[in-house]
């Protein structure tokens, strides 16, 4: 033990800095890293809580195969074999449509994703799934029609800001955005700060609130329409801001003119005087704002989006300082994949495009339950569960079944590895070199690849690892010259121009990048995905070394074009062809700052600031053509009209079959996704119970403590009954990331078997989680 370890938390996405001390294979002391540039010293009881991840009795420790006797323990060398020819055999006679990749790294291991979509994209397919898919993809599209690019969304900079408007969003419980609860109570407390809460329920955010606006389940839309509409009425847009930024306001502003906004807030539930006293803030204040799952996983989702991004550019809020912007990134988290664009795929059975680059996650099981004959056969998952992760859990395992090939590598063995082919034992984020693209901050990029805290037990792999035996075995990795392998036992300097000049030769070594790095630099570092950081930082586009410059990482003097694969590789060819200087000696510059930013952050476990941002700039960073936003999206105007104060009261009705509407995923301080299988962690708290309100519970003669039967659609499920005023009339709420098995035994009730993944958003297919109609009986 002893010497404290600089680390990150990976339960959430913020990825808090931690110190750990550990004994061999176990983490057995946590305590937050005051010295981390972007936590500062912040931690939650998730975090102080991550060695019961780390150190459980059911971590996979060696490959498995399923057999008619169950699971059998195989050699990586039979795994990689065996799951490999099934691959190309299944992709050779069905097609390169029958593989999904569905994976990510989830909240704290994003390197896989490079060997993932690499091996996607190897075998032909663009099918990838994953966490994203089923959250965000809506807000992602509207972003991509507004700003010019589905991967350069906005996201809140609250450190610039005198208020935040939080929208569906518990950020005292779920974070998303750094130090959430100090930065929350900040806002609260301080004269000068204001925070502002829309949430149906008293949310712990909702009680520090200054303005908490309890608007009724499910009427986010209407509520958007009704704000902008009384902004347009008392002449309160920002003029020269829409003139100066924006396209297409003439276009929607017919949306708003003359909507009965009286209606709306009535049908809504909520006051029009404190309507009106938080429009008048919007319009006087520097803000942002910060939506969560309560608009992405609720009616309208898409729409919702949308009309709340219009709502901050009416109010001139959008792409400046303060208000929401575009953040600087390391590697882009996502990418464009402009659904009118005959190249990017749907998917086969429900005709569902991909959004940011994530198919959504609801609609897998009807393209593996298909009879088309192009439908999904094999799966390759890592870092994810589906069976309890998202929608229909029911539907989940009948497709799973179904399929030809399902290989999960994992950490322990999940509900869905129970029905897998094969499991391959994954490195912990605390046993391999890993790290995340989340970005969070603005205008500062910050970047942190964790080390390896504590030997793993066995014999796992990290993921990119795995990925590249599969891709080996089937084929789709060429063979690489031993000059490649002699340069990698070198500076990385010569290294750099064996593997461009190797490149510029052959075709498909550049399609398979990561590949070629994990098996020769991987092999010198002991990590491909510390190889695969070295090839980001070598690949660094134009804006990303400018923000390195700013941060301190000078920019060459004789750069001109960003240094990537493609451009690098022909220009090489051509000096090597023309007797030009050494190759080595132009690179020079680039590779210069390239490897003083791959080794600051290899000499800073605990995270830096790789790069900033010009502060008053980020206008500059929308992709038009013509530099503006675009706020007209034709496809939403049919949509905008339809939610009306009428069709809304009409829709939202309650039978007495269905009189109240769940919740499905409440966040709250006991909940990590399924990443904390062990519930030690939680010993001595009520962790999943059903919470209503006490008027609920009187009317439906229901008491605390109550072992209840919640009934919806897809399922019931008997849980424990909590009554709290907390909540909100009409609706109820259990948490997500329970119902996991752990050594036998089955601890809190999965939401998702409660879901129907059929009961989702029209346009990106995101589950409607936050309407679900229930009812509860008493047991």
């Amino acid at each position: 033990m002893g010497e404290w370890k600089k680390t990150g938390c990976v339960l959430c996405a913020q990825n808090c800095g931690l110190e750990v001390q550990t004994e061999g294979h176990r983490i057995v002391k946590v305590r937050a890293d005051k010295e981390n540039v972007r936590s500062r010293g912040y931690m939650c009881r998730k975090g102080a809580n991550v060695a019961f991840h780390q150190n459980h009795e059911g971590r996979l420790t060696q490959p498995l195969k399923r057999t008619e006797d169950g699971f059998q323990e195989i050699s990586w060398e039979q795994a990689f074999s065996e799951i490999g020819s099934r691959l190309r055999g299944i992709v050779d006679e069905h097609g390169p449509k029958s593989y999904a990749y569905m994976g990510g790294g989830g909240q704290g291991c994003h390197f896989e994703a490079a060997f993932g979509m690499t091996l996607m994209k190897a075998v032909g397919s663009k099918y990838s799934y994953n966490a994203l898919g089923q959250e965000l993809t809506g807000y992602f599209w509207a972003c991509g029609r507004m700003m010019g690019r589905q991967n350069r969304f906005a996201i809140p900079d609250e450190h610039h800001a005198e208020m935040i408007l939080g929208i569906g969003w518990n950020g005292m419980e779920s974070h998303q955005m750094p130090r959430a609860p100090l930065v929350l109570k900040e806002f609260s407390k301080n004269p000068d700060k204001f925070l502002a809460i829309i949430d149906p329920r008293k949310s712990e955010t909702a009680r520090v609130a200054n303005l908490h606006i309890p608007v009724r389940p499910g009427t986010d839309a209407l509520l958007a329409r009704a704000m902008i509409a009384l902004i347009l009425e008392k002449g309160w847009e920002k003029r020269d801001y829409l003139e100066a930024y924006c396209t297409g306001f003439a276009d929607i502003e017919p949306w708003f003119r003359g909507f009965d906004i009286q209606a709306a807030l009535s049908v809504c539930e909520v006051s029009y005087e404190d309507v009106y006293a938080l429009c008048e803030k919007l319009v006087t204040l520097s803000w942002c704002m910060h939506f969560d799952l309560g608009i992405y996983m609720n009616r309208h989702s898409t729409l919702t989006s949308y009309l709340y991004m219009l709502l901050a550019s009416v109010c001139g809020r959008s792409g400046v300082a303060g208000g929401n912007v575009i953040p600087g990134t390391i590697v882009p988290l996502g990418s464009h994949t402009d659904e009118r664009d005959e190249k990017n795929w749907r998917t086969v059975e429900t005709g569902f495009p991909a959004l940011n680059g994530a198919y959504p996650p609801n609609v897998m099981p009807e393209e593996i339950l298909s009879d088309h004959p192009e439908r999904l056969r094999a799966v390759l998952c890592s870092g994810s569960n589906p069976l309890r992760s998202y929608a229909d859990t029911t539907a989940y395992e009948e497709a799973f079944k179904k399929l030809d090939l399902l290989v999960v590598s994992e950490l322990a063995m999940t509900e869905t590895a129970e029905l897998a082919h094969y499991v391959l034992p994954a490195k912990s984020g605390y046993e391999s070199y890993d790290g995340t693209f989340f970005p969070w901050n603005y205008p500062e990029v910050y970047f942190q690849m964790r080390h390896p805290m504590v030997s793993p037990k066995g014999d796992p792999k990290e993921v990119g690892e795995i990925y590249t035996g599969i891709a080996e075995a089937a084929g789709y990795i060429p063979e690489i010259p031993a000059y490649v392998y002699e340069a990698a036992k070198k500076d990385r300097k010569t290294f750099a121009a064996a593997l461009f000049s190797f490149a510029s030769k052959n075709k498909k070594a550049m399609k398979v990048l990561p590949f070629v790095l994990a098996k020769t630099l991987g092999e010198e570092l002991g990590s491909a995905n510390l190889a695969a950081l070295w090839g980001i930082t070598l690949a660094m586009p134009k804006s990303n070394r400018k923000n390195a410059a700013r941060a301190g990482f000078p920019l060459p003097k004789l750069w001109q074009t960003a240094l990537n694969p493609a451009n690098l590789a022909k220009a090489l060819a051509g000096m090597v062809r023309h007797g030009a200087v050494a190759p080595v000696a132009l690179l020079t510059p680039q590779i210069a700052q390239s490897e003083a930013v791959f080794q600051a952050i290899v000499d800073h476990p605990g995270g830096l600031w790789v790069g900033k941002m010009d502060l008053d700039g980020n206008l500059a960073e929308i992709r038009h053509p013509d530099g503006k936003m675009h706020l007209h999206i034709p496809e939403m105007d049919a949509w905008v009209k339809t939610v009306t104060p009428e069709a809304e009261a009409a829709a939202l009705k309650m039978t007495e079959e269905a009189p109240l509407v769940l919740m499905a995923g409440r966040h709250t301080a006991q909940n990590s996704n399924t990443l904390m299988r062990d519930p030690a962690w939680n010993e001595g708290r009520r962790a999943c119970t059903l919470a209503m309100h006490p008027g609920d519970a009187e009317r439906f003669n229901l008491t605390d403590g109550q072992m209840v039967k919640i009934i919806t659609e897809a399922a019931s499920e008997v849980i424990e009954l909590e009554v709290t005023d907390h909540m909100r009339k009409g609706q109820v709420a259990i948490p997500h990331g329970f119902g996991l098995t752990h050594n036998g035994e089955v601890f809190g009730v999965n939401v998702n078997r409660l879901t129907k993944n059929t009961h989702r958003d029209s346009f990106a297919a995101t589950p409607l989680h936050r309407f679900v109609p229930c009812r509860v009986e008493g047991l």
